[in-house]
């Protein structure tokens, strides 16, 4: 396996390490996979997968990537700004208008740099938290013919994922105001990890907590999907522009592209995908996959619906 990907590459896929820019000029580290065999001459469709919030393209975009491109996609992978390989400082900073740039850039670089992508077939595959950046930047980026979004977070939602009453949101946004000056005086914003250093050996090895960050955990923090690009968490004050933006506000302009919304039954985030499916207007579907946790979509290929997925891009060509 090669270092830092958490899935063994297939034999007849291509992947090459690229870099492109946002409109911004950050530079964006991806990977773009291919079949082997393809002729160049021939464009195809490609697709563009995002990673969960704080991952990184060798975690679950890379096991997306590798089985879509054995289905004759051309798929890019990428590190959002300030993660992993791809530029912007300081790190681990967090922004939801950068993050959905993102996506717009991916689809600039496909459709310029990459010869043998067809230019009218991209579309976007958002895992976790980059589901709704996706949508995000498919309200208003005509140039993504379709959408797929796998355990779909708004992170922009804090205000529903925490419940915050009046009085713990004004806190909330006192306590954030106030960091920014500690931040200022310091040079440096404050981060706090939340996965370690070196995964623990097990799940059983992992320690006590509650349900939802034993789920991450069980993930990120041991050598399923452990990454050291992907600590967990953004800067404190990332927050504070959470708390600024909303990325559904324009889902229902997203039509008369479709959109495919994938999640778990037993998905600690399924509320997310369910909102969000009641605001997209038509085209849009769901997909809801059995026994299936929020993780499974990350990289068990036993539950991401791949032949869903094929035939859900090739239906909308």
């Amino acid at each position: 396996m090669a270092y830092g990907y958490i899935t063994e590459l297939n034999d007849h896929i291509q992947r090459d390490h690229v870099k492109f820019h946002n409109r911004y000029n950050l530079t964006l580290a991806g990977d773009l996979y291919y079949p082997k065999n393809i002729d160049q001459q021939q464009p195809l469709p490609a697709l563009i997968v995002g990673a969960p919030y704080g991952g990184v393209k060798e975690q679950g975009p890379a096991v997306y990537a590798n089985e879509l491109a054995q289905r004759g996609f051309v798929v890019l992978t990428f590190d959002q700004t300030h993660m992993g390989d791809s530029a912007g400082e300081p790190r681990r900073v967090s922004s939801p208008g950068l993050f959905a740039e993102s996506f717009s850039a991916a689809v600039d670089y496909l459709g310029i740099q990459v010869p043998f992508v067809d230019r009218e077939k991209i579309r976007v595959i958002g895992i976790c938290g980059s589901g709704g950046f996706s949508l995000t930047a498919a309200a208003v980026d005509t140039r993504i013919k379709a959408v797929a979004t796998a355990s779909m977070y708004d992170i922009t939602d804090i205000r529903g994922m925490m419940g915050l009453s009046k009085d713990q949101l004004d806190k909330m946004k006192d306590d954030l105001a106030q960091q920014r000056w500690e931040d200022y005086a310091n040079g440096m914003p404050e981060y706090k990890p939340s996965f370690p250093t070196k995964p623990y050996p097990s799940v059983d090895a992992l320690p006590k907590t509650d349900p939802i960050t034993n789920e991450w955990q069980r993930f990120y923090a041991v050598p399923r999907g452990f990454h050291q690009n992907a600590r967990g968490n953004f800067t404190t004050t990332s927050n504070q522009a959470m708390l600024q933006f909303s990325a559904l506000d324009y889902i229902d302009e997203i039509t008369p592209r479709p959109i495919l919304f994938i999640f778990g039954d037993r998905a600690h985030s399924r509320s997310f995908s369910e909102r969000a499916y009641d605001m997209a207007n038509e085209p849009k579907e769901k997909y809801i996959v059995e026994d299936c946790e929020h993780i499974d979509l990350y990289d068990r290929v036993d539950k991401i619906p791949l032949a869903k997925l094929e035939s859900f891009f090739k239906q909308h060509l």
